[in-house]
């Protein structure tokens, strides 16, 4: 999959079936876009599927807001190219974009990408101070010659699945729930970095360690019953979110996960920890020993919750 970032002088050789939006998460609700993308590749090979989004979400510049996300630029790309995405291109949302009248966006878009199908969601909104919609897109079809869909949302508990809600609930902790409106489970992913190694020389309990972006939205600090994909293949274990408040010093908020039955020294790999259940909220222990107890519970309820699974499960 091509992934073109931080450039407007993007160019998509052939015809293209194209969606654009924030689509962070790529919650249930963008799947309808996708399955109509793969729908349009299989009646006509050769035909491209293309997304366009941003940056940085579009509020951070035209509120002053910094907006956690969901899903970082590298999540984004693993998951587009699991669902059979052709190309990603993430324009840079600077002022000039950002002042873009409606119909400049499109032609520029258009003509760009070779536009033949677009599909969007209702709520798509586009060019200077929000004025485009698909009210305009599907005015404009006939002269710029594409076919335009419009896919209705679709609703959870007499809500819209957005990536709204979605954040609502992993801010609340309702891990569980955010799985079913996204359709697949939270994560985040990264680069194993050396720790103190406390947990394994200290501890006795080996763990590995990420740092994740600082834009990237995490759970409520506590500990989770997880899975860790490492080269292709899930390991069943527990994950604790925050900054060690038993350890002293000044700790980075951090991810820091036990994988049952594994003796690898992953420092160095990338992996890719999903989030499965809430166990319990973070807290201060009076020492390392009442810290060591506690995790070793832990360790038992993620055993129980994996039916004390060992080894590997494949992805």
């Amino acid at each position: 999959m091509e992934y073109i970032r931080q450039s407007m002088a993007f160019e998509i050789d052939g015809p293209s079936v194209l969606s654009l939006g924030k689509f962070d998460g790529l919650h249930r609700g963008h799947e309808l876009l996708l399955a109509y993308m793969a729908r349009k590749k299989q009646e006509e090979p050769g035909l491209k599927a293309v997304i366009f989004t941003f940056d940085i979400p579009p509020r951070e510049r035209v509120q002053d807001i910094q907006a956690k996300v969901l899903t970082t630029g590298a999540e984004k790309e693993f998951l587009f190219a699991k669902a059979g995405i052709d190309c990603v291109i993430e324009c840079p949302f600077t002022r000039q974009v950002m002042c873009m009248e409606p119909e400049k966006f499109i032609d520029k878009i258009v003509n760009s990408c070779h536009v033949k199908y677009m599909v969007v969601g209702t709520d798509f909104r586009f060019g200077y101070q929000r004025r485009g919609d698909y009210h305009m897109l599907e005015l404009l079809a006939g002269q710029y010659g594409y076919e335009v869909e419009v896919v209705d949302k679709i609703q959870e508990d007499g809500r819209d699945i957005s990536s709204t809600f979605v954040r609502e609930e992993i801010m609340a902790g309702n891990i569980g729930h955010a799985n079913q409106l996204l359709g697949y489970n939270f994560f985040t992913e990264g680069t194993v970095l050396h720790g103190r190694r406390m947990g394994k020389e200290i501890l006795g309990i080996p763990t590995i360690n990420l740092i994740p972006p600082e834009d990237k939205l995490l759970p409520p600090f506590g500990v989770y019953i997880t899975k860790t994909n490492w080269q292709g293949r899930d390991y069943p274990g527990i994950t604790n979110v925050g900054c060690k408040p038993t350890v002293e010093g000044d700790n980075p908020i951090g991810v820091e996960t036990h994988l049952f039955d594994v003796s690898e020294d992953l420092y160095g790999e990338k992996v890719r920890v999903s989030f499965l259940k809430h166990v319990r909220k973070e807290q201060r222990f009076s020492s390392l020993e009442a810290l060591k107890e506690q995790m070793q519970h832990d360790i038992a309820c993620g055993r129980v919750y994996f039916n004390m699974g060992k080894g590997v499960q494949k992805n």
